[in-house]
């Protein structure tokens, strides 16, 4: 995985927006389900495909990963293999099975988010952990990563396998790099990037690079998509941090505020502690964000970043990121995929411009 150096995130917020805050409204939108109709067929075949996994379960477990299988979601890595595919060739039954793999890690690593965080409610239903209890479901994501792992032994080629297995290694680094450093005020801009590449960004990567290499795809192209998956991942991963804070629990379909209330530092904090390290009473008021009596406190300090400008910062970092993915489509053909691919990118910017 390549690390986005100091220098980089340095220039990342000192670039101005070169394009002004806008809602993705009709336009964004409108793409963005163009992009997703153009792989419908194949994406209601991973979907069926993920509703089905609970049936290789032993019986008295299949209840149990049919829940939070069926709990649908954008399904944004499994859109973003088939448009890659698309954009490098054709959509081979091996993409679709890529495409299931990618999302049951992803839902894996959902279920531990939520232990972790103290979620109850993602996309509308209630968590595993909540529905359930804590050991349940840290063994259903186990079982989940597992599950993808074993699927991932069916492709050929090793490299692919070797790949996700990899891919599944850094996410979980990511989450004890997170877990590790938290309520942490020394973690720097560097640290935050490197911890949201290996846990997010990755998976992003991963899905558009393997699907270049199932097509057989030069070396540029496949590098390119890497590139191009990172810069989303990182970009997409921000702006749901940003989210978290200034988003509104109806519209996002889950718990929010739960980032602060554990102590994780994301974007628009850090650019906040850069300024006001030294003040102490402010370190002080952070920690407070652990206490059980805290939204209110959190909903303030949500509005202070707004008013002193640190979400716009952070949506800065977001769109200039996004810029920087769809640069990496410059080495591709331009053909609805591609142009699906920028769309994907178009809506992640419109969706952090309402923010503001």
């Amino acid at each position: 995985m390549s690390n986005l150096p100091a220098a980089e995130i340095k220039s990342l917020l000192k670039q101005r927006l070169l394009h002004a805050p806008h809602s993705p409204g009709i336009s964004s939108k409108s793409e963005y389900l163009r992009a997703v109709e153009l792989v419908r067929e194949n994406l209601d075949k991973v979907e069926q495909t993920i509703l089905t996994q609970a049936q290789k379960f032993d019986p008295n477990v299949e209840e149990y990963v049919r829940y939070v299988c069926e709990n649908g979601g954008k399904r944004l890595r499994p859109l973003l293999v088939l448009l890659s595919a698309g954009a490098t060739g054709k959509i081979s039954p091996a993409h679709l099975d890529l495409a299931v793999i990618l999302e049951i890690i992803h839902v894996a690593t959902l279920i531990h988010d939520d232990i972790i965080d103290g979620a109850k409610i993602r996309r509308g239903k209630l968590t595993a952990w909540a529905k359930w209890d804590h050991t349940t479901s840290v063994l259903l994501g186990d079982a989940l990563f597992s599950h993808a792992l074993r699927l991932s032994t069916h492709f050929d080629n090793s490299e692919i396998c070797r790949k996700i297995a990899d891919t599944s290694v850094d996410v979980c680094s990511g989450e004890i790099l997170q877990t590790r450093r938290l309520f942490d005020t020394s973690l720097s801009l560097t640290e935050y990037f490197k911890i949201i590449e290996l846990k997010t960004a990755a998976l992003f990567a991963t899905g558009c690079e393997l699907s270049a290499k199932l097509n057989h795809s030069q070396t540029e192209i496949s590098q390119n998509l890497h590139l191009f998956g990172l810069r989303l991942g990182l970009a997409y991963q921000a702006f749901d941090d940003c989210l978290d804070i200034a988003g509104s629990e109806p519209s996002a379909g889950k718990t929010l505020g739960t980032d602060l209330k554990k102590g994780k530092f994301t974007l628009p904090v850090l650019l906040y502690l850069q300024d006001n390290i030294t003040n102490n009473s402010i370190l002080n008021h952070l920690h407070e964000f652990s206490d059980g009596n805290s939204p209110e406190l959190i909903k303030q300090f949500a509005k202070e970043l707004r008013e002193q400008g640190y979400l716009q910062k952070s949506c800065s970092v977001v769109h200039n990121l996004l810029e920087e993915a769809e640069n990496c489509l410059k080495v591709l053909k331009k053909n609805p995929y591609t142009d699906g691919l920028l769309a994907v990118a178009a809506y992640i910017r419109g969706l952090s411009s309402e923010l503001l």
